[in-house]
């Protein structure tokens, strides 16, 4: 039972994770470009690699021979999974699901031509002038986003033909890696988005977590809430979507599976094989098992065979805002535990800058709308001061 896991990315979500496997017997060995990255300080080792450069991967996975690949970020050297499959290794859910969903422009030919999954209008460019001609495909607005990239980084929307340059620009700044392509997409006239927690197992059962709702400001997540009330037949579509894209990428996860839902129906939008951002509002033990209990029971092969809502739920984020690189100091957390039936948690990130996502607030209820949980999760988010 006792597994050898090495975390590909240390951030707040491995953290989480490392935790979950902790509770459950295995050794963990984090792994990021930094250190002290927060999955560091709960892991029984750690290495600080480069884990875009391939060579250095492959000492690393030589080194420690793990059991399991787990990886959490975006910016790997995941063609190099092929080949640890090959030598026996096991990569978490899969070395296809790893290699696609790190690379937008992988995912979304695979659900739109492949599938045949409804998704925007879509264009890739490679400069200015190919993101021209996708802008002109798409039409105006239309969002621009970079093919690798994590938590919205790089994202924009172009509503007039003077926002092209900039957002070029933006977007390559947000690119992660080495990889200098974006994707222009038509704009959704969406009412919301969703992420649809997909749990797929071992033993062929998927299940699915209750649809979380969430909001976005410069392309990254600000709150979210559970469950996020929507029409039975749309809810039923995304499952199915979301069933199908998963199935084809194989293996055993949490799967974070994002869509649009309007009122021409539910467009897919990406996916992440692993515990996603929104997804943190199930640390407010909204369900039987969190996101990160659900991954490590799956990647485990420990069978579950119910998800149940057990309270409605909320997550509000708490950024910093300015630069300070010597672990920063939290203020106001007596404020914070003054709020009724609500938390939070704080990352342990060893520095911080203006947005960097530092700590998270919760807040949950039997009964209560969800409305006024988001009100209470961003109250108890807004008492935490970071300095």
């Amino acid at each position: 039972m006792r597994k050898k896991i090495l975390l590909l990315g240390s951030g707040e979500l491995g953290k989480e994770l490392v935790i979950a496997l902790q509770r459950l017997g295995q050794y963990i060995i984090a792994v990021d470009s930094y250190e002290n990255a927060p999955a560091m300080q709960v892991a029984h080792e750690y290495e600080v690699i480069d884990m875009l450069d391939g060579d250095a991967l492959d000492e690393l996975v030589d080194k420690h021979k793990p059991d399991l690949i787990v990886p959490e970020v975006e910016s790997i050297r995941t063609e190099r999974f092929f080949d640890y499959e090959k030598q026996g290794y096991k990569v978490i859910p899969s070395a296809k699901a790893a290699n696609f969903t790190m690379n937008r422009k992988a995912i979304r030919d695979l659900a739109a031509k492949d599938l045949g999954i409804k998704t925007a209008i879509y264009r890739y460019a490679k400069n200015y002038d190919e993101l021209v001609e996708g802008v002109e495909v798409c039409g105006m607005p239309c969002v621009v986003k970079p093919l690798m990239s994590s938590s919205g980084k790089g994202q924009s929307v172009i509503k007039t033909k003077r926002d092209i340059q900039n957002a070029w620009d933006y977007a390559m700044e947000g690119s992660r890696g080495d990889l200098a392509e974006v994707i222009v997409e038509e704009f959704i006239d969406f009412d919301f988005e969703i992420t649809l927690l997909t749990l797929t197992q071992y033993n062929g059962k998927t299940l699915f977590c209750p649809p979380i709702g969430h909001r976005q400001e410069r392309g990254d997540y600000q709150e979210s809430w559970q469950p996020m009330s929507m029409k039975e037949e749309h809810l039923i579509e995304a499952q199915n979507m979301s069933d199908k894209v998963t199935a084809a990428l194989k293996g055993s996860g949490i799967w974070g599976v994002e869509f649009f839902v309007g009122k021409n129906g539910v467009y897919f939008s990406e996916l992440s094989p692993r515990p996603h951002d929104t997804g943190m509002v199930t640390l407010a033990n909204t369900q039987n098992y969190s996101e990160f209990e659900l991954h490590a029971r799956a990647i485990l092969e420990i069978p579950v065979d119910e998800i149940k809502l057990l309270k409605n739920g909320a997550s509000a984020v708490v950024l910093a805002k300015e630069t300070n690189n010597n672990f920063p100091v939290f203020s106001g957390l007596d404020n914070a535990v003054s709020i009724p039936n609500s938390d939070f948690k704080i990352f342990g990130k060893p520095s911080s800058r203006p947005y960097r996502r530092m700590a998270v607030g919760l807040s949950y209820g039997v009964n209560e709308p969800v409305e006024k949980l988001v009100l209470k999760a961003k109250t108890v988010a807004d008492s935490i001061k970071i300095g």
